[in-house]
C-alpha cells in the first residue's frame, strides 16, 4: 500500500486557500472598470446638459450627483434592471454604485435609459453614502417628465432633497421610474 502525500485534510485546506485567492482576484483593484464608468459618466453628463440646459443649474446647486449612464431594463411578466455608475461630489467621482430593480406584473419589453440623481441637501447625500443599500422611493422628485420633453426646476422642486432626471430612453417599453431601485456601492 502506498501512502499519498496529499491527504484529505491537506486537499481541503488547499482548496479553501485557492478559493480565497481566486476570490480576491475579482475585487476590482487595478482593473479599468472605474475608468470605463467615468468615461461613460462624462458622456452622459454632456448629453444631459446639451439636451436639458436647466440641469446645469441643478448640478451647480447640488451637493452631489449619482450618474447612471446606462440602465438596462427588461421584463416578460417578471422583470428587472441593472446598471453601474458613479457618485460625483465637486465634479469628482468619489464612489461607484450599481442599481438593481425587480418588478412583477403585466409587462413585456426592454429598454435602456440614463438617469442622474441630484442630492440637493447635505443630509440626503450623507444618508445615501452611509446606507448599505439605498432604495429610491417616494422621496425622489422627477425633474424630467415621463416623455422626456422638458426639464422643470421651479422653487418647489429645488426644495426636494433628491431630484431625478431620467432621459435617453431607447427600446420597446413604456415608462421608466426609479421606485423600487436599489443602489449598492461597488468596486468596479
Amino acid at each position: 500500500m502506498t501512502h499519498s502525500i496529499l491527504t484529505r485534510r491537506a486537499f481541503a485546506l488547499g482548496a479553501v486557500a485557492g478559493t480565497s485567492t481566486l476570490a480576491a482576484c475579482g475585487n476590482g483593484i487595478g482593473s479599468t472598470g472605474s475608468g470605463t464608468i467615468d468615461a461613460r459618466v462624462n458622456t452622459t453628463l454632456e448629453q444631459m446638459y446639451r439636451e436639458f440646459p436647466n440641469t446645469r443649474t441643478l448640478a451647480d446647486k447640488s451637493n452631489g450627483m449619482l450618474v447612471m449612464p446606462l440602465v438596462t431594463e427588461a421584463g416578460l411578466g417578471l422583470g428587472g434592471a441593472y446598471g453601474r455608475g458613479a457618485l460625483r461630489v465637486n465634479n469628482t467621482s468619489v464612489d461607484y454604485y450599481s442599481v438593481t430593480k425587480a418588478s412583477g406584473g403585466l409587462q413585456i419589453g426592454a429598454q435602456q435609459y440614463a438617469h442622474v440623481l441630484f442630492f440637493m441637501t447635505n443630509d440626503a447625500l450623507s444618508s445615501f453614502r452611509r446606507s448599505p443599500g439605498w432604495a429610491a422611493g417616494a422621496n425622489v422628485e422627477y425633474v424630467i417628465s415621463d416623455r422626456g420633453d422638458s426639464a422643470k426646476a421651479d422653487t418647489t422642486t429645488v426644495l426636494s432633497p433628491v431630484l431625478a432626471v431620467v432621459f435617453g430612453r431607447a427600446g420597446l417599453r413604456l415608462g421608466a421610474t426609479l421606485e423600487g431601485s436599489k443602489y449598492t456601492r461597488i468596486i468596479p
